[in-house]
């Protein structure tokens, strides 16, 4: 096994990943874009034993963090002369690049070893480029974007999805637990991302849905406000739409599978009550169009294909499943 005697200490490839642990006298930690999000998320960074570099385009923003310990910085090259690891919470992929990669930014004076987190939301594909970029002076970028919205930055209980590598994640994972109530790793530079867009795909549709669902409780002369309390509070026992995300994939279940009787029932369930409100719908004269596109699909989504109602109503996804819900392999 080789030791450290074998290490080269001029291989920037070699150098240790991150600010350290908090009990090993870390180095600090650095953020940059001090907005509604990044504030909070930096206001419990304050807890790091390193200390914290902040950095935002209003001076004044950073004056409450200076007022409790921390370390202003004017433009992104000061954060990295000492921060090893370093979030950047800005507005879009342009700024990010020039945070990173721009004439003041990190790689101007980051070390070896420093690992860049992207939290704001960018293009994937914009993550991947400027993390090789970062690659060719020893840094590491990872897509960290974040989920759970201002309530969950001020209550530390943001979920962030990580893309890079593992022993980069490990390396963030002791800082990003200041402020993240569920850390977890995505997959490779850029996955972090491509998780995001999809839990977000599933966030917009949901309040799309949430308007149609409340045009037909208008209709049909139901408290909008009241349907609201009933929503928040049944979902947050089921756990809403994410209860039902319990597989590792999409492809159709073999009637054989333990899923398929939990899903066949949770599908009949559905599509029931999916008639009954898009035949409300009819008799008030109120379109609901994702509610007709529910119907057709719902158990092709949980891959049990159409069940007796959704095949009756003609919304059944037929090319995929027969009648008898036998999947075709």
């Amino acid at each position: 096994m080789s030791g450290a005697a074998d290490v080269d200490p001029t291989d920037p490839a070699a150098a240790p990943i991150g600010p350290g642990l908090p009990e090993n006298s870390p180095a600090p930690v650095g953020f940059i874009g001090l907005g509604n999000m990044g504030a909070p998320i930096a206001r419990r960074l304050l807890a790091w034993p390193g200390g914290l570099v902040v950095c935002d385009v209003r001076a004044e923003a950073t004056e409450p963090f200076v007022a409790e310990g921390a370390t202003a910085a004017e433009r992104a090259e000061d954060v990295a002369r000492t921060a090893k690891l370093i979030s950047v919470t800005v507005l879009d992929d342009a700024q990010v690049c020039d945070v990173v990669d721009g004439p003041h930014g990190i790689l101007r004076t980051a070390a070896p070893g420093t690992v860049i987190a992207v939290h704001s939301t960018i293009s994937d594909s914009t993550a991947v480029e400027l993390a090789e970029v970062c690659s060719a002076s020893g840094v590491h970028l990872i897509d960290a974007p974040v989920s759970g919205g201002a309530q969950g930055a001020e209550a530390g209980e943001l979920a962030v999805m990580v893309g890079g590598p593992r022993e980069v994640y490990d390396a963030c994972r002791p800082a990003f637990r200041l402020w993240a109530g569920m850390p977890v790793h995505a997959g490779e530079v850029g996955a972090g991302t491509r998780m995001k867009l999809a839990r977000n795909l599933l966030h917009f549709i949901s309040f799309t849905a949430t308007a149609e669902a409340s045009r037909l409780a208008e209709a049909a002369g139901i408290d909008i406000a009241g349907l609201g309390r009933v929503v928040r509070h049944t979902d947050a026992i089921t756990g809403g739409a994410g209860a039902v995300m319990l597989r590792d994939t999409t492809a159709p279940i073999d009637p054989d599978d333990f899923w398929y009787g939990v899903f066949t029932h949770v599908r009949g369930l559905g599509e029931k009550d999916l008639s009954l409100a898009l035949g409300l719908a009819d008799r008030l004269g109120v379109d609901l169009p994702l509610g007709a596109i529910a119907l057709r699909d719902l158990g092709a989504g949980f891959g049990v294909g159409p069940g007796e109602i959704a095949l009756a109503a003609g919304a059944g996804a037929a090319e995929t499943y027969d009648n008898d819900d036998e999947v075709h392999g």
